[in-house]
């Protein structure tokens, strides 16, 4: 029989490794050896340039249908300059709560579905053939996300892993563990735009040509524009100025160049290349030439209810007794790559401390969380099959 692990004593053993972006400082070894016992096949699968390589984490267990992936990224963000009441990297119990930097953020949810793994794994002996589990666990998912997930899902293609469907352990509560499934994402678009004038002294303005002026006109279009009301899934799209300078320290003189900063979180009713065509044009209309520079960093997607999430939902329901929200707000993650391959949604931790001093978890939704992730598993159904190969 599987023996089943401690997610408190593994989220200890995981937030204890230091994982700054880029730095893995040992966590997806803690990781894998935890799973090597549970008789997941490993696979490491380290991506990028040398003496930047993104540590990344494929882990498999059972080779049949469905196959239910958990994905999610060990590395973390910064303690940050604010005083934390215990040590970042201790792993520090206090009180029925667990401290740490990632506790909830996702270490906390990683070493959940491991448990949950186990827990279904020991209630299931000899059924491993039929379903299988799977984790998807990157170490480039604060930074700059090039080498991670999105080569990963590369790999997995290329080698007939792909899942049935994919549960993210971003922590998607705002405060109460049950509130809310995350079933979309908004898309993201930075842009920079760079006008060029010609340098003068403000008593002659005919000898120059202000760059600022033609960009007020521009940005006040493009603040007045309503992109869209948003539908039944998303709130409307919405742009935000989020820098604008000329570096001019002197009163009398006409800037030379002008440089303005914005984002677009943007809902299905646009793309990426639709609002850079648009930005395009407005720019045209006000300065012919100016340099448009546009990242997108993500597009919208959205999984439409299905058994996947309706099972889910089910399990959140029965266990917390809260009827969790389907939603599509907040930021981007990696969702956003794995949408482009497989159903996709999102469900982990409370994550009112996520990013802050004493980030933390209590050990009761931490082990709440894993019946849920267990109670999961037991019940999913994409067809004629459970993840345990009995009948639907």
């Amino acid at each position: 029989m599987t023996a089943s692990l401690d997610a408190v004593a593994l989220a200890q053993g995981l937030i204890r490794a230091r994982s700054v972006t880029p730095a893995d400082d040992g966590a997806q070894a803690v990781l894998a050896e935890a799973l090597l016992g549970l008789g997941f096949e490993i696979t490491h699968l380290p991506f990028g340039a040398p003496g930047q390589v993104t540590p990344n984490l494929f882990a498999r267990i059972g080779s049949g249908a469905p196959h239910i992936c958990f994905a999610g990224h060990t590395d973390v963000v910064p303690p940050g300059e604010a005083a934390w009441s215990v040590p970042p990297f201790d792993g520090a119990l206090r009180d029925g709560v667990l401290y740490g930097r990632g506790a909830c953020d996702m270490k906390g949810a990683i070493a959940a579905f491991a448990a949950a793994a186990s827990r279904h794994l020991a209630d299931r002996p000899g059924s491993r053939g039929a379903g299988s589990i799977s984790l998807l666990i990157t170490g480039d998912e604060e930074g700059p996300a090039t080498d991670g997930t999105v080569r990963v899902l590369d790999w997995m293609q290329a080698n007939g892993q792909m899942p049935d469907f994919c549960l993210v352990g971003e922590p998607t509560n705002p405060k109460r563990l049950g509130e809310t499934i995350k079933v979309g994402r908004r898309g993201s678009l930075n842009a920079t735009l760079t006008i060029q004038g010609v340098q003068g002294h403000v008593a002659y303005p005919d000898r120059a040509d202000n760059p600022v002026h033609r960009l007020a006109a521009l940005l006040a279009e493009l603040a007045a524009h309503r992109l869209d009301d948003g539908n039944e899934w998303f709130e409307p799209s919405g742009l935000q100025i989020t820098s604008v300078d000329v570096g001019n320290t002197a009163r009398n003189v006409i800037p030379a160049v002008a440089t303005v900063q914005l984002n677009i979180r943007f809902n299905d009713l646009h793309s990426g290349r639709s609002l850079q065509q648009w930005l395009r044009e407005v720019t045209d209309r006000h300065a012919p030439g100016a340099d448009l520079e546009i990242k997108v960093s993500g597009e919208a997607f959205l999984t439409q209810p299905g058994p996947y999430v309706a099972t889910l939902a089910e399990t959140v329901r029965a266990r917390t007794g809260i009827t969790p929200n389907l939603d599509t707000g907040g930021g981007t993650s990696d969702a956003r790559f794995i949408a482009r391959h497989c159903p996709v949604a999102e469900f982990g931790l409370v994550g009112a401390s996520m990013h802050k001093a004493d980030e933390n978890v209590s050990v009761t939704d931490l082990e709440q969380l894993v019946e849920i992730y267990r109670d999961f598993l037991r019940d999913v159904r994409p067809g004629a099959a459970s993840i345990d190969g009995s009948a639907a």
